[in-house]
């Protein structure tokens, strides 16, 4: 197949690309390794849109975060994604304001609006930070968002104004061929004139693939704590500590699906793919917590789960390769990436557009669909939509109330969920106290159904990850 583009990866970064490109009469394809969008860096993010204050100024992360934050507001809104503007607040002990200060300072270079509170105040925004906090640094813009949501959105939008997504499609070569690339992937192989890298913890790998610059990568693991939603009316903004040179801190934060999460840690590591949490991640998050917050509710915890950062020096790496034609990459792209993903795509949509020179097209799709979530139906909607569709009386998922018609849904998408935890992440099936434990079975029927593959050949998510062998009673 031959496309004008190919982008490699679909984390946040990616489908927010793909999703700029497919405004444009050019033909555009996204191969990831994995059988979903979102299984990697972007599944395991905190889901924070950062204000932006705490950037070195001057950087790629001050320019993205800032410019990042602006645009990602509309483009939850016009995607119907999960999302709370309600603010953050870094948190200090009295002998701590001169560093409050200084990151005030940073924040006014940045052009980032902050607010330096007293105790008082910074009790108004959040009653239960600790009793030795005096002040907090208050940023009104910043917020939260579902990660894997917004890159799953963008991808469905992509699809729908034209470009394609091969899913399962592992990069193990790039050739370079005469005006372009030949990308070889365990799906076959893809031209195209550029080739646009996204592909996060092994960005630097697709780069030496191509004979583009080589990067030493340094990965960082984070654990976090998932709480109950029912802690979630004990938390009302984001709280951060100081932040120091491992990142941004243990924080408290609501997640936009209505959770809490603790964490993330920061553990250097020589895996991009270490996501096993351990015990000494776990209760270094228990030690710093009650620091910034004096009521942690360890025992509400539903789950834990890490994910890894990658770091590639100081900054961001966003740029067309000076060594290989036709390569851009955006790579090294750890925390505030989610927030910048909107403007690293905006930026490379510039790129192309001052290179290649495309043409946007005519009446493409801004604003999608909304979704229908039973969570937010009042009674008349649901007994109109019952009344088309008995499967919106069918609940299936009794923890987060997610009903079979929105797994049908999701399945039919313009990027299908093939898998159980694809369900979930569009969904939430799964996402609730018993993690599945009751609605699993019957999302794998339905992903069954309405695949029509057999029980057996549906996957939890990845590779060997089969649930069912076969039926009872029906194998010797």
């Amino acid at each position: 197949m031959k496309y004008d583009f190919i982008v490699i990866g679909g984390g946040v970064i990616g489908t927010a690309v793909i999703d700029r490109l497919a405004r444009y009469n050019v033909s555009a394809l996204l191969v990831d390794k994995s059988d979903d969008v979102a299984t990697a860096t972007t599944r395991a993010n905190s889901g924070i849109v950062h204000a932006g204050y705490d950037c070195e100024p001057d950087t790629l992360k001050a320019r993205f975060n800032v410019r990042g934050n602006e645009l990602m507001w509309n483009d939850v809104e016009d995607l119907d994604v999960p999302h709370l503007k309600c603010g953050s607040i870094v948190v200090a002990r009295a002998d701590q304001s001169d560093k409050l200060a200084a990151l005030k300072d940073k924040a006014d270079k940045n052009g980032v609006p902050v607010q330096i509170l007293d105790r008082t105040r910074t009790r108004e925004f959040e009653p239960n930070v600790a009793d030795e906090i005096e002040s907090s640094l208050y940023a009104p813009t910043a917020g939260i968002v579902s990660p894997y949501q917004l890159a799953i959105a963008y991808a469905d939008r992509a699809v729908v104004n034209g470009a394609d997504i091969e899913l399962g499609a592992e990069v193990t070569a790039i050739n370079r061929v005469k005006d372009g690339y030949t990308v070889v992937t365990s799906k076959g192989e893809f031209f195209a004139k550029c080739v646009i890298n996204c592909a996060g913890a092994h960005g630097a790998e697709i780069n030496d693939m191509a004979g583009a610059e080589h990067y030493d990568t340094v990965f960082r693991r984070g654990d976090y704590f998932v709480l109950d939603n029912a802690e979630r009316k004990n938390v009302n903004t984001v709280i951060f500590p100081l932040p120091t040179a491992a990142g941004k801190g243990i924080l408290v934060a609501p997640t936009a699906d209505g959770n809490v999460i603790y964490g993330p840690t920061a553990v250097d590591s020589d895996m991009p793919d270490d996501t096993a949490t351990t015990l000494a991640s776990l209760d270094d998050i228990r030690k710093n917590v009650p620091l910034s917050y004096k009521s942690p509710a360890f025992n509400k915890c539903i789950r834990v789960y890490s994910g890894v950062r990658t770091l590639i020096g100081h900054d961001f790496v966003v740029k067309q390769s000076d060594m290989a034609q036709d390569f851009i990459m955006a790579i090294g792209i750890c925390s505030p990436g989610l927030t910048s993903a909107p403007a690293i795509a905006e930026y490379i949509e510039n790129l192309v557009v001052g290179k290649y020179n495309p043409q946007l097209k005519s009446g493409y799709t801004v604003v999608m669909p909304r979704h229908n979530r039973l969570d937010r139906l009042d009674g008349a909607q649901l007994d109109s939509l019952i009344k088309a569709d008995c499967a919106w009386g069918r609940i299936v998922c009794r923890c987060e109330k997610v009903t079979e018609a929105e797994i049908v849904e999701a399945i039919h998408s313009p990027l299908p969920a093939t898998t159980v935890d694809a369900v979930k992440r569009r969904t939430r099936a799964g996402m609730g106290r018993c993690q599945g434990g009751f609605c699993g079975p019957k999302v794998m029927e339905i992903i069954s159904r309405e695949l029509g593959i057999p029980l057996e050949e549906v996957k939890k998510g990845g590779d060997g990850s089969a649930i069912a062998r076969y039926r009872v009673k029906e194998v010797e």
